[in-house]
């Protein structure tokens, strides 16, 4: 199945993608020539991994009926500024006191199940084209 994404320019640094009729609005920090105006396109690639954590540990705690209420997702990242590249990133779920302890491994093994954690770990193939 193939799926698309668009995207335009709507001047300065901007660059918006088009994805299931929703637009996605990104710029350039200040220090970069923008005007801060929206994430970085690398922060949304940051943004999509600890969401989908999230969204996991959410699923997770729904399905079981588990308090979700005093829970909170933190990702930190390590990033080598000469490469240009996170070297690690961690991911820490603070859960509320009341979550049975019982569940904190499950928990922790189905945020690792992330679907753009997998897709990193098993990368596409890039095709880059101009016409």
């Amino acid at each position: 199945m193939k799926k698309r994404i668009d995207v335009y320019f709507p001047g300065g640094k901007g660059v918006d993608a088009k994805v299931d009729g929703m637009i996605i609005h990104t710029d350039q920090s200040v220090e970069n020539g923008g005007q801060g105006a929206a994430p970085e396109p690398f922060q949304f690639f940051l943004i999509s991994i600890a969401t989908c954590a999230g969204i996991y540990a959410l699923e997770f705690c729904q399905a079981r009926e588990l308090p979700v209420q005093d829970m909170a997702l933190t990702m930190s990242y390590e990033f080598d500024e000469k490469n240009e590249l996170c070297e690690k990133m961690n991911i820490d779920l603070s859960l509320p006191p009341e979550f049975p302890e019982r569940y904190k491994k499950a928990i922790v093994r189905v945020m690792g199940l992330c679907s753009v954690k997998k897709q990193i770990m098993n990368p596409p193939e890039f095709v880059i084209s101009a016409k």
